[in-house]
């Protein structure tokens, strides 16, 4: 009697590929030390079992459609030559302000002010995050958790899993200045995974400001809850190595009659992308999000990208998307914005606009607006256009002896004036004005 040979069970494609995927976030996750135990334990094991039903992104996914996701799925960073001292941003220098250090993502006590400020309490995470009845033990990780429905967001779960220092910040007044993080660089091919939580109690208000250069590879989360009628500023001007890649993430909810407010400068990197995820939960509330980058391909690739959702959940509340983006010698620039209008959120006032000015014809500007709206009384545009500097404007200035390049300049602010606009304090917005100006000065010839 002769036996009958089983046949191999046939492997699909399909199944080869998700053993193919989830092999990469494996050694993705080997190449990281995770924290371990602490009031996070909890979330980071919940953000991790999402990742592993996410899997890292590819370039089918909808939302990366536009940006490679290569270099942030990729084991470790390239590592990067650079100048420590060049590593240190001006900015903002001469405010009163209290200031922390993080260096390669991690809280630098020595090179930070005392943090006692009245009106707010500030902890890092890494400090924290053994006491286990902790105010942020109930936040860590539930905002970005809640922001990835309807679209995932694997390297912000990435980030709740990894990151292992952080500011944990609860205001509870109003503060008398504001307080100011500066990222600094010490390793070469750090791989740098930064989380922040901030909870803004009822008719509390906090400025926050964001400096420097992180490694040569950077995932940051930002978690902002905002009570009844609390104000937070979020402003930050981040540079990076030409080399360098970076992703950053904010969360924010929005409670009634709150008001939330971003601004962010971007310059120079290879790939950069910044997430924004708002939730207006309550009535009457207000959130704004803008940001300006400015890329130039002269020294290497360029490629900046925001990705934006707004979800409107209540009556008569208002959103802002302003982003402008400044590109040449081949730079590419990418926006990606959604506004949601949810069944009863009567009264919606959204408003996006999304622009680009290109300084040479071998730049690119890519644009996916978007409105979803479920309710019937509501007030919501979106727009976006790509274009050269004006002609005839830059013809009545060279009339008028005003030298090309200080022209062109001229012409860029005038362009990006409208996303500096959403910084209220005039001060702030001076700053990056001359920031932005200096930038564009140097480059002018190039």
């Amino acid at each position: 009697m002769s036996e009958t040979a089983v046949k191999p069970k046939e492997v699909t494609p399909q199944a080869r590929a998700a053993s193919k995927a989830s092999d990469a976030l494996d050694a993705r996750l080997a190449a990281l030390s995770l924290p371990t135990g602490g009031f996070t334990a909890a979330a980071r094991r919940d953000a991790l079992a999402r990742l592993r039903d996410m899997g890292l992104p590819g370039p089918r996914d909808e939302y990366w459609r536009y940006t490679d996701p290569r270099p942030f799925n990729a084991v470790s960073p390239k590592t990067l030559e650079f100048d420590a001292e060049a590593a240190d941003s001006p900015l903002f220098t001469d405010l009163d302000r209290l200031t922390l250090v993080f260096v390669d993502g991690v809280f630098d006590a020595a090179s930070s002010d005392d943090l006692a400020l009245d009106g707010i309490t500030i902890e890092t995470l890494a400090n924290a995050d053994a006491n286990a009845e902790h105010w942020a033990a109930d936040l860590y990780g539930s905002l970005e958790a809640a922001g990835q429905s309807p679209v995932r967001r694997p390297f912000a779960a990435l980030n709740t899993v990894a990151a292992r220092d952080g500011v944990l910040i609860h205001v509870t007044g109003k503060p008398g200045k504001p307080v100011h993080i500066i990222h600094r660089r010490a390793d070469e091919a750090a791989d740098v995974h930064w989380h922040h939580v901030i909870r803004v109690e009822t008719g509390a208000e906090l400025t926050l400001l964001e400096t420097g250069m992180t490694g040569a590879r950077a995932n940051g989360v930002v978690e902002a809850d905002l009570a009844r009628g609390a104000k937070l500023h979020l402003i930050s001007s981040k540079r990076a190595d030409h080399q360098a890649v970076g992703l950053s993430h904010i969360f924010a909810r929005v409670d009634a009659e709150a008001q939330f407010k971003s601004f962010a400068l971007s310059v120079n990197g290879t790939v950069m992308r910044n997430e924004g995820i708002i939730d207006i939960v309550g009535d009457d509330a207000v959130a704004h999000i803008a940001a300006a980058a400015l890329g130039d391909g002269h020294v290497g690739a360029f490629h900046h990208d925001d990705t934006v959702f707004v979800t409107h959940r209540a009556e008569r509340c208002e959103s802002r998307q302003v982003f402008k983006k400044v590109l040449k010698n081949g730079a590419t620039g990418v926006f990606q914005g959604k506004i949601l209008v949810k069944p009863g959120a009567q009264k919606t006032d959204g408003y996006q606009i999304s622009q680009a000015l290109l300084l040479d014809e071998a730049s690119q500007f890519l644009a996916k607006p978007e409105l979803e709206i479920y309710a019937d009384d509501v007030k919501c545009s979106h727009g976006s256009t790509t274009g050269a500097i004006d002609e005839t404007a830059l013809f009545y200035l060279r009339s008028r002896g005003v030298p090309y390049e200080r022209a062109i300049v001229f012409l860029v602010l005038s362009f990006l004036a409208d996303a500096l606009e959403e910084i209220e304090d005039e001060v702030l917005r001076e700053q990056i004005n001359d920031r932005l100006e200096a930038w564009l000065t140097l480059r002018a010839k190039q």
